[in-house]
This record gives C-alpha cells, structure tokens and sequence, in this order.
C-alpha cells in the first residue's frame, strides 16, 4: 500500500535530518526538582560565540514530541526572513509530566513538585542558556496541555522574564480567569518591553475543555494593554494532534510579526493615517525594537523604505523628502534611493540645481545593466541635465 505523506511532514523530515548536528545536549543536576534533568539545546545556523549578534530564546516545554516540530518551523520563518533565527531549548518531560505540571484540581494551585519545576525553569534552565550562549532579551516560553497551564505562572512574576507564552491545547485550571487577575497584567504597561499571549481552541476537544478556553479568551479580549496582545485563535480540526501542528506556525507568525517586513494588514492599521514624520519614526522604532527583542541588525528593508515612500512624497507637499532621503543614505550609503528622495525634494523647491545634482550622483551608483538605470535618469533629463 503506498502511503501519502503530507508536504508539511516531509519539510519537518528534511528539516530534523539537517538540524540535528547542531543540537546539543546537556544534563542538568538540579538543585530543585528531585533529579537530574535533560535538555536538547538547538543553535541556528551560523551561531558563532564570537560574533556580536544574538538570538531570542525559546523554552519549549514536552520536547519529546513539541521540539522538533518547533524548530522545524522556526527554521522555515527564518528562512523566509519571517522571523528571526531562535536558539531553541527542549525540556525533556515524557517521565515527569505529572509531577511537574498535574496542578490541584480543587484550587488550581500549583503542586508543591509544579513549584520546584518552576523553580527549575526559571532559575536553572534559563540560567544555564543565557549565561552560556548569546542571547537577545526576548524570551517565548512554548507548552501544550497541563504544561501551558504552568507557562502562564511566569506572568506572575513582578519583573517579566517571558515575552510571549505560546499555550497549545491548553488545559488550564478552573481558577485561570481568578488567577490571571491576581498577576496584576496591566502592570506590564510600565515596562519597555513586549508580551504575546496566544492561546487556542479547537472543535477537536471536549465541550467543557471548548468552553473554558472560549470564556477565558473573551475575558483576555477585554484587557486594554498596549503591549500585551493577545491572541486568540481557534482550529477547526477532529484531530488535536492535527491541532498542534497548525498552532505552532500561527503562533510563531504572530508572536514575531514586529520583525517581518511591513504587510498591508500593518500598514493599513498602523501607518496610513501618520503624517510623513511619524511615518519615518515609526520605521526607525520598528527597526530599533527588533534589533534590542531580538539582536537582529537588519538596516532597515528596502521594501519597507517603498512602504512609506508614498506618504513622504505626497502628505505636507513632500517638506519630509530630505529627512527621509539622509536617513536613507545613512543606512543604505552605495544606493541610489536616498539621492533619489533627496533630489526629490528640491526639485519640488524648485531648486533645480541641486535635483539635479542628487540625480546624477544617484545615478552614477547605478550599474547601467540594471533594468531601473535608464528609467532613473529620466530624472536627469527631465531637468534639462545632459
């Protein structure tokens, strides 16, 4: 009989085959659960101690069946330049489950064994990657079932080490609504940082389990955050494994959606309506923010430059040309863009002199086999220039 296999698992195949020499792995003799403890650590491609580039972090709780599907995705967002390359870490928990995240049914507290699991997360496998690998500021934190109900105990800490809490198929306590109250989340306004919650439903689960989750999602919608987005998402699917697999790429790609380049759902709800400074500020912010979250230098895309190029030139008569056209040569110094927008605008002065001037020079920066050359001097000749 000859058996179908699905692109996703095939990608997940090749994937594993080609990351699994960079995986390490380590023991940990705890000091807070009652034995020692595995971890897999995976570094991306092109991690090198020496450099000053660093990585956002990832926990991923269940590594047994959680992990390799993690970094599996994570390495086809970065690929596609959709988030960036992650240091992964799976906790290994196919013998200790139970103990480490079974909460008191009655109350929804934490177990004392839930408490040294905690424990051990917070203040040994984390401890033991950050002190040991280069890694950026930005922490996610990714759990399925009773584990995703652990995850959320992070929110009460009262300086955040957690930026985003991926919640597969959760199953949480009675008493998260309670629970979550009491962590005081409008205090996360008062930090310079960003936080993710996402969370989902599915048809695949039972009614009650569909229940809490629905009650607990519409309660989370009703916070005003700014920097807490939550993500409520649910799954149409009969199979909850079915469900985790199409959770994890859904999460990553809203957990990391600061980083990808300007989308039109981005645009459209932040950028439109700016006036041509604030829309230059907000591309500079955006570019600032990805590279302290997650220690990533882009420069700033050009695609993202053509994003809001359209409201520099037309809003305020084009009076933000010029900013717009030195920022552009700061960063991009060999491109013909920043002459460009420069030439712009003093040719909307009328200072034909100097348009001119930034034409050529922008022009001169050009290979003349490239397809834009001849439609960039149009600019020269336009202006009577030779």
């Amino acid at each position: 009989m000859m058996i179908k296999k699905s692109p996703l698992l095939i990608f997940l195949f090749f994937s594993i085959c080609i990351f699994s020499q960079k995986i390490i792995t380590k023991t940990i003799n705890s000091d807070y659960v009652d034995d020692k403890r595995e971890i897999k650590i995976y570094l991306p491609e092109g991690y090198d101690a020496k450099e000053e580039k660093n990585y956002p972090l990832a926990i991923v709780l269940d590594a047994e069946y959680l992990f390799d599907a993690y970094v599996g995705n994570a390495v086809l967002f970065a690929a596609k330049d959709k988030a960036p390359k992650q240091i992964i870490v799976g906790v290994k928990m196919a013998f200790t489950r139970k103990k480490d995240t079974y909460f008191n049914r009655n109350n929804g507290n934490l177990t004392v064994e839930n408490k040294k699991f905690y424990q051990f997360l917070r203040n040994e496998v984390i401890f033991e990657i950050e002190s040991n690998y280069k890694t950026s500021p930005f922490i996610s934190i990714i759990a399925e079932g009773t584990s995703a109900n652990l995850a959320t105990t992070f929110l009460a800490e009262q300086t955040p080490i957690i930026n985003a809490y991926v919640c597969i198929n959760p199953t949480f306590s009675d008493f998260i609504g309670t629970q979550l109250q009491n962590y005081n989340l409008p205090g996360l306004e008062k930090e310079d940082n960003t936080f993710y919650f996402y969370t989902n439903n599915s048809n695949s689960f039972s009614a009650n389990k569909q229940t809490k989750i629905s009650q607990l999602q519409s309660g989370l919608s009703s916070l005003e955050i700014k920097n807490f987005n939550i993500i409520n998402d649910t799954i149409n699917t009969n199979s909850s494994i079915s469900a985790i697999s199409e959770a994890m790429p859904r999460a990553i790609t809203k957990v990391f959606e600061i980083y990808s380049a300007i989308s039109m759902e981005e645009f459209d709800k932040n950028i439109k309506d700016l006036s041509p400074i604030d829309a230059i500020s907000y591309l500079e912010n955006k570019y600032l923010d990805i590279e302290f979250l997650f220690g990533s230098n882009l420069g700033i895309r050009e695609q993202d430059v053509f994003a809001v190029e359209k409201i520099v030139i037309e809003k305020e008569n084009g009076d933000q040309l010029l900013n717009f056209g030195k920022m552009i040569l700061k960063l991009f110094p060999s491109s013909p863009l920043g002459n460009y927008y420069i030439g712009r605008y003093y040719e909307e002065g009328k200072n034909i002199k100097k348009a001119l001037y930034h034409y050529k020079i922008g022009y001169g920066k050009m290979d003349p086999a490239d397809p834009n050359a001849d439609a960039f001097y149009e600019n020269v000749l336009r202006l009577g220039g030779q």
